[in-house]
């Protein structure tokens, strides 16, 4: 899950910003960045629009980062 860390160093964002900012928890943040824990699609919906991007650049399947068109 590479993507889910370098997208918000791109950022410039801790770990904690995005906490407050989406309510996801920012140890599982953190797993979500290690790969210790696979994001649920909720959290993966919520950190997408977060982010601007696409559930599958998060998850390592596209280096495209802008998001799909609606």
């Amino acid at each position: 899950m590479k993507n889910i860390k370098l997208i918000r160093v791109i950022k410039d964002y801790t770990q904690i910003k995005v906490q407050m900012e989406t309510g996801i928890n920012q140890s599982i943040i953190s797993k979500y960045e290690q790969g210790l824990v696979m994001p649920t699609s909720e959290n993966l919906i919520i950190l997408a629009k977060f982010y601007n991007t696409s559930v599958d650049f998060l998850l390592d399947l596209t280096d495209e980062q802008k998001p799909y068109p609606k």
